[in-house]
């Protein structure tokens, strides 16, 4: 077949013309301002934020919830952490600019990482999706700015430092975006943040006077930390040999083996007898084929064991499953993790979700959104007895993932984070395709800037009377909470 470059469909765009797409971003501040993106009012009749945390309760494993408000409840910033429904109920009551990507969905500074990709390098990148869905851009943006502002209230930083570090998020982010918009598109769909790159910008940090050696030292740790993280340091931890059969160690309520579990909460989410249990080994190999690669080395692996795990902080209560395999020897495990994967909070009050099968939205998302995606990154589906089913998405327990400290962060080293952060969130923006888009509308100024930090330092303090809220329901019998 002969092709040609000339002719009347020669330059032909197969979407938006890059000066379309520009335009939209500029007019979409006619829809919202940049400067007013700094307000925050309760809207009338605001959700009572209890109501909302309860109503997460009801397709969780109930026993598991007292956890999840003691663990919310430990501060203001592990509340925010755990409240991704609130804020999200809160971000769809307000204006927005109308220039829609691939969020996150929870992009606050605790759930950004170091992880080995499939080529064994180390990046620093986004590690958790559960809640990605389309969104208005700044919805992220906003998620993150809050999450350092409510950090540095935490951490006790002075309101000038906090307000530093929020600028340079919100600052990170800008640039880059608007570097991507410059950029050739493969080359923003293929740059990432590696570990020497990450060296680099603590180091040009500390040759601008913003960090001393303490922080070049806790870059050096976490790093170096991520590099002995596998499946075989989980598994020394996590397993042991019993009548010669390899176990998961029970230490109920973090992991409970399948076999102690109650029978309602057995079966890998199929309760009643034996009968009613799926097939573990027949789920994975239908896992399987979702999955990236073929032939892929997971079908060189035996099953061996499955307990329930808990995770996080907001995630406390939903199902969540560790499993081990096996290669050619116990010296050679591989150990995943099956997390349920619920309907995003973004798409709270939608009519339909964007994908049927929700692992599968996390899935995509995240294969959208990271530079590069573990390689058994899966998703499944579990039909139970009833004739109701769970969806789950499927990884690596652990995979040379590392993140930063900020329970003893100091100002300095949180201004180096809050780049990283900042910058990454771009990226992942811009290879979702609109940073032509969001590049317009932010423009070179920092007005957008100064609005999201006004925005944060607002938003803190309804995290603070939330967190107060939910601690006087907890005090008043309200909500049961483990003491």
């Amino acid at each position: 077949m002969t092709t040609t470059d000339t002719g009347p469909m020669a330059g032909v765009p197969l979407g938006r013309s890059n000066a379309e797409r520009r335009e939209a971003g500029r007019a979409a501040r006619s829809r919202l301002r940049r400067r007013d993106q700094g307000s925050w009012q309760a809207a009338e009749g605001r959700r009572d934020v209890v109501e909302i945390l309860e109503e997460q309760a009801e397709s969780r494993v109930r026993s598991l919830i007292p956890l999840r408000y003691e663990r919310m409840l430990s501060s203001p910033f592990a509340f925010y952490r755990g409240g991704a429904a609130i804020m999200a109920a809160d971000l769809a009551t307000q204006p927005d600019s109308g220039v829609v990507t691939q969020l996150c969905g929870d992009a606050h500074l605790a759930n950004f990482g170091l992880f080995k990709t499939p080529e064994r390098s180390l990046i620093f990148d986004l590690n958790d999706f559960d809640e990605t869905a389309r969104g208005p851009f700044e919805w992220d943006v906003k998620r993150l700015a809050a999450s350092f502002e409510i950090a540095g209230r935490y951490r006790g930083f002075s309101d000038a430092d906090r307000r530093a570090t929020v600028l340079a998020a919100v600052g990170s982010y800008r640039s880059a975006i608007r570097r991507a918009a410059k950029a050739r598109v493969l080359e923003s769909w293929y740059e990432r943040l590696d570990e020497s790159a990450v060296r680099e910008m603590v180091a040009a940090a500390q040759s601008a006077g913003a960090a001393r050696g303490r922080q070049r030292r806790a870059a050096e740790s976490t790093i170096a930390s991520a590099h002995t993280r596998d499946s075989a340091r989980a598994y020394s931890k996590l397993v042991r040999e019993v009548d010669g059969q390899l176990r998961f160690i029970s230490t109920p309520p973090l992991i409970v083996p399948i076999e102690e579990l109650p029978s309602d909460e057995g079966g890998f989410d199929v309760g009643g007898t034996d009968d009613d249990r799926v097939s573990i080994p027949a789920l994975l190999r239908s896992y399987q084929s979702t999955l990236l690669g073929r032939p892929h080395p997971l079908r060189e692996f035996s099953y061996h064991h499955l307990a329930r795990k808990v995770v996080g902080v907001g995630s406390v209560g939903t199902r969540a499953w560790v499993i081990l395999l096996r290669g050619t020897d116990a010296a050679d495990p591989l150990l995943l993790q099956a997390k349920e994967a619920q309907r995003s909070v973004l798409e709270w009050g939608t009519d339909a979700p964007q994908y049927e099968n929700q692992g599968e939205r996390v899935v995509r998302g995240q294969r959208l959104m990271q530079a590069a995606s573990d390689t058994f990154l899966g998703w499944q589906r579990v039909e139970r007895a009833d004739g109701s089913h769970r969806d789950y998405y499927v990884r690596q327990l652990s995979d040379g993932k590392a993140s930063v400290d900020m329970e003893h962060a100091k100002p300095a080293g949180a201004l180096i984070y809050a780049r990283l952060c900042g910058e990454t969130l771009a990226r992942a923006h811009a290879r979702s395709g609109e940073r032509l888009e969001i590049s317009s509308y932010l423009g070179s100024g920092d007005v957008f800037d100064q609005a999201v930090a006004d925005f944060a330092a607002l938003y803190a303090d309804q995290n603070d009377a939330d967190h107060g809220a939910v601690a006087h329901a907890a005090a008043s019998g309200r909500i049961a909470v483990t003491r």
